[in-house]
């Protein structure tokens, strides 16, 4: 093992007990490409990335919530070296035209009655529960109307229990992910 290896490694606690983890070399990989990249800002890794990351759940893995606390600065990180490079290349106001088409579009989507604003899976699958994924959506609309108090880490953090019939989580995640870019981008 590498000196980089045992000081990955060493960086996140273990799951507890019968707990899962995330994979640790999966982990240790990605975040030695994340490290690379930021290193070399021509590597093509963005924030956007970062948030997709997902690794494997194992026995003896890397304590979740401290790699996805972890992820979640290295997301900041690239998320502020964009936004310099939008202000240093196009100026602020492509940047905030940018960020406000975007949060546009999420509020339109939000601003659709509810138990409508996204599609529904079949009766016979299981998606996102609607009333929580509302429930969600209305704080997020008020955040972005009136600047009531919602922190970067709730919405990465949200979670959604399963219904049949329920909201299609790939469009309520592609939402969620928007909502992150908009307060990444302002913050």
């Amino acid at each position: 093992m590498t000196t980089t290896e045992t000081a990955a490694s060493a960086a996140f606690p273990e799951a507890r007990g019968r707990d899962k983890g995330y994979e640790k070399r999966t982990v240790d990989a990605f975040l030695a490409r994340a490290r690379a990249a930021f290193e070399d800002a021509g590597d093509a890794l963005t924030a956007a990335e970062v948030r997709e990351a997902s690794f494997a759940l194992v026995r003896h893995g890397y304590d979740i919530a401290a790699v996805d606390a972890a992820l979640g600065r290295i997301e900041d990180a690239f998320a502020a070296r964009e936004r310099a490079e939008v202000l240093t290349t196009a100026g602020a106001r492509e940047w905030v035209g940018m960020t406000r088409e975007t949060a546009q579009t999420v509020l339109d989507r939000l601003a659709r009655p509810k138990r409508q604003r996204f599609d529904r899976v079949s009766a016979m699958r299981y998606g996102y529960r609607i009333d929580e994924v509302d429930l969600v959506s209305d704080k997020i609309a008020r955040y972005l109307e009136t600047g009531e108090s919602v922190t970067v880490e709730q919405v990465r953090s949200v979670a959604f229990r399963m219904q049949r019939g329920g909201y299609r989580e790939v469009q309520v995640d592609a939402v969620l992910d928007a909502v992150v870019d908009v307060m990444l981008a302002v913050s």
